[in-house]
Parts: C-alpha cells; sequence; structure tokens
C-alpha cells in the first residue's frame, strides 16, 4: 500500500476489477489502489441457478486475490469517509490515502430491517433468498410439499432487477415437473411484469403457462415467521380492493385500509437494498442516496476527478453485471482524457444494461435495453443462431449457464471488452 494513488478505486467487484484491468492496459505504469475488505469474489449472476439447483455454489466463486490486475495493489480494508475537497479517502485500518482520481464502485448493501421481522426470518425456515444464501433456497425448493410458494421484491432498488421472478419461473417448473400441488404467487410493487415491452409480452405467457399468481402493487411490509404470514402494502391508485376467487384460493386477507395478508409455505424474497452507509452518509449522493453522477459520463456531478459506477451510482437503469460492461470503458476513457488534460468527454453510456430471464430449466430470454425502455438485442446473438431474444430459447439457456461464466472470469475480469 502506498499513501498515495493516481486512481484509487473502491471495491474489487465487477466495476472496480474490470476498471482496473483497463486502465492498465492503456497504461502499464499507472499507481491504482483498490480498496475491498471481503476475500471472496461471487459471480452472483449463476445463485439464481444455485437456488434452483442447477449449478455448484463452489464454482461462483474465487478468491479476490486472484483477481487484482498485474500493476494494482489490493488494500484489503473497508472504506470509511470521504474528504473528497482534499481528494481523501479515510479508511479503517490503513488511515488517510490520497488520490488524483477516485472511482466509487462498492456495490450496494442488503439492508432486510427495512422490512418488519425480515432480518430475524431470512435463511431461516421457509423464508429466503437468492441475494444472501441460494443454497438455503435449494433446500427449501427441495422440502417443499404442497401450498403458497410466494416470491417478491421490495420498493427498493436492487440488483438484477429480474432476478426475484426468475427463481419464481423455475420454481414452478421445478414443481411441475415433480408433481408438487403448489399455489405460486409473484407479487410486485410494480405495475408490470417487466418494463420492456417485447420482454413482458413473453413473460406474461410463461406467467400464464404456469399458472401463476401475478400480483401487482403489492409492497412487502412484515414478515411473521412463526405464523407464515407475509403483509404486503397495496400500493396501487385503486383503493377499493376486494377479494377475488383467485384470492381465496391462496388464503388473502384485507387488514386495515391497504394491507392485505397472505399465509406461505415457502416464501423467496429479495432484501430491501441501499447504498453502503459510507456512501449515503456523504456529500457525494443525490438526495436519494446514491451516488450523484453524470447518467452518460458517469463523472460525479460535483468533484470532475471522482467517477462512479455500478450498483452504487444513480443511474436510472437496472443495476447489473451487464450494465457494468458497458459503463467500464466510459469511465476509463473519461480518466485517461483527464491525465491528458483534456474534458471528460466520452458521454456515450446510454443506459445500456441486460436481464437474463430464466423462464424454467432449459430456457430463457434475454432481456437488453436502454435508459428510454427500448429492446436492444446484441447483433451478436444471430451468430448463435437466436434471432430474437425476447422469445425464450435453449441456446439462450446454454448461454446464461456455461457461456456467461466462462466470458465473466476470462474476459470481462481480465479488462477484454466484451
Amino acid at each position: 500500500m502506498k499513501p498515495n494513488y493516481q486512481v484509487l478505486i473502491i471495491g474489487a467487484g465487477t466495476a472496480g476489477i474490470m476498471t482496473a484491468a483497463q486502465l492498465l492496459k492503456k497504461n502499464q505504469k499507472l499507481s491504482i489502489g483498490i480498496i475491498d475488505p471481503k476475500d471472496t469474489h461471487y459471480y452472483q449472476p449463476a445463485w439464481t441457478l444455485v437456488g434452483a439447483g442447477t449449478y455448484n455454489f463452489k464454482d461462483t466463486g474465487k478468491p479476490i486475490k486472484e483477481l487484482i490486475p498485474n500493476g494494482a495493489d489490493w488494500i484489503q480494508d473497508y472504506a470509511t469517509a470521504f474528504k473528497a475537497d482534499e481528494n481523501i479517502l479515510v479508511t479503517q485500518k490503513s488511515g488517510e490515502i490520497s488520490y488524483e482520481y477516485l472511482i466509487v464502485a462498492p456495490g450496494l448493501v442488503m439492508a432486510p430491517e427495512k422490512i418488519e421481522g425480515l432480518k430475524d426470518a431470512l435463511g431461516k425456515g421457509v423464508v429466503c433468498s437468492n441475494y444472501t444464501d441460494p443454497k438455503h433456497t435449494w433446500e427449501v425448493l427441495q422440502n417443499f410439499k404442497d401450498g403458497n410458494a410466494i416470491f417478491t421484491q421490495p420498493t427498493t432498488p436492487i440488483k438484477c432487477g429480474g432476478a426475484p421472478q426468475k427463481i419464481a419461473y423455475l420454481a414452478a417448473d421445478y414443481f411441475k415437473k415433480n408433481k408438487i400441488d403448489a399455489r405460486v404467487v409473484f407479487a410486485t410493487p410494480g405495475s408490470v411484469l417487466f418494463g420492456v415491452k417485447p420482454i413482458r409480452d413473453t413473460l406474461t405467457r410463461v406467467v400464464e403457462r404456469y399458472g401463476i399468481h401475478f400480483k401487482p402493487f403489492y409492497a412487502p411490509k412484515k414478515v411473521d415467521a412463526d405464523k407464515k404470514i407475509i403483509t404486503f402494502q397495496y400500493v396501487g391508485d385503486d383503493e377499493n380492493q376486494c377479494v377475488t376467487n383467485e384470492s381465496k384460493e391462496i388464503g388473502e386477507k384485507i387488514s386495515g385500509i391497504t394491507n392485505i395478508e397472505v399465509p406461505f409455505d415457502m416464501l423467496h424474497l429479495a432484501p430491501p437494498q441501499a447504498p453502503p452507509k459510507f456512501v449515503s452518509d456523504s456529500n457525494l449522493v443525490n438526495e436519494d442516496g446514491w451516488l450523484d453522477v453524470n447518467i452518460n459520463s458517469l463523472q460525479h456531478n460535483t468533484y470532475p476527478n471522482i467517477f462512479g459506477l455500478g450498483d452504487v451510482a444513480a443511474l436510472p437503469t437496472a443495476k447489473t453485471g451487464a450494465a457494468i460492461r458497458k459503463q467500464v470503458p466510459v469511465v476509463v476513457e473519461n480518466v485517461m482524457f483527464m491525465m491528458n488534460n483534456k474534458p471528460a468527454n466520452n458521454k456515450s453510456y446510454k443506459g445500456y444494461s441486460s436481464c437474463p430471464l430464466v423462464t424454467g430449466y432449459g430456457k430463457m430470454a434475454l432481456a437488453e435495453f436502454d435508459y428510454e425502455g427500448n429492446f436492444t438485442p446484441d447483433p451478436k446473438l444471430k451468430q448463435m443462431l437466436v434471432f430474437n431474444s425476447a422469445k425464450e430459447h435453449w441456446r439462450l439457456w446454454m448461454l446464461k449457464k456455461y457461456g456467461l461464466p466462462y466470458l465473466y472470469w476470462n474476459k470481462m475480469m481480465k479488462g477484454e471488452n466484451v
């Protein structure tokens, strides 16, 4: 560790490692420090498959020390505060580290305390989450005998917004294959299954195929693990709700004006998520606590020598590794511009993100989109003989299970543009 770096990167996740690797490809003499307290880096997109019993959890992790690019220093420590006016980062054990350029990419943190009862319930009994322990999800799935299997997500931004419904589809397929009498419920605070119409049309057919009960405008509010009841707050405009026949089938009860109680025999949810506290407590964030950057250049809106990308950035697009893949080259070029006394003029990031939507064992659709919600499929998919990635295809499943992990470890994490 040095007391000063040309480029200091917070986070040895996808964004941090990729940025360091690409910067060093541009100039191997750069002084780069990467600060991250963890020992292991996980390829989390595979956790959906782990939760459905079709991927080995051990294959999703690698030691961070093996991923740090040659030429960069790994500082195994916690960032605790910014002194942005002085170009200083405060750490837990290593004191103050100064920098010329700061890349903020620590990701986000789980905040189960934002839903009453969830913190104590999560990961125990039949309450599970692929976001925290996908092995437990698979155990719950295997032990499920009958009843309500509820899948839901919070009102906060989350990483990979499609993940809570992917496991619902895999579970529904698992129940169907094993002739298990399950009432599968997918409940979301949102109004639709997916914001991109071609994908939404496909998912609507998937929901109908499995007979899934789709509940829009349902925001999880409380989990009672002992009674096995989840309480949702109805957040739609139409307050005059009634209990339909479908509602009776899953045992819904109206509680108060906008609360709905639903019993469960399995509950999978994405916990609420938030920026790390040292970020949200700083003067680098917007009013919602996310890193305040220009949405096209990724440059901080107040401090020009600070850039942010990945899940912590206040970008109106889905928080995915695929988004980072397109963000990193923009940040790298802008940092190089500034090192050569030029303005950070690369404003080419248009919000690209991607969500591989697994719809059953051996089936997947691929949502690729931008800030405007346009469907933007990669032309390279035609080389795989996939001509409409909005529709389910076994080749896309193979891409998800085998192709993407290979590209991740062997290309992206080594700084190659893919």
